[in-house]
């Protein structure tokens, strides 16, 4: 299936449509997809988990807590300062 497909499909009684299954068995892994409405448009796209890891070392914290014990860690950052 190219991304260049245009199709008509019909509304069952409750507003369902049903997605082309080539495009789901290819994008959609874990049965979710994600609506953007946007004005008169609605925008299907595959559901994606993040990828956390692009978050790691992206922040510093001066904590004075043992990194090993978190719950003391978690404590003094919530602690207003």
């Amino acid at each position: 299936m190219t991304s260049d497909v245009v199709m008509i499909k019909n509304l069952d009684r409750q507003g369902r449509v049903v997605l082309p299954k080539e495009w789901r068995e290819k994008y959609v892994k874990r049965g979710k997809v994600v609506l953007k409405v946007e004005k008169d448009r609605i925008v299907i796209e595959p559901y994606e988990l993040a990828d956390l890891t692009e978050f790691f070392d992206k922040i510093e914290v001066d904590v004075k807590s043992d990194l090993s014990e978190w719950k003391s860690v978690r404590r003094e950052l919530l602690e207003v300062r």
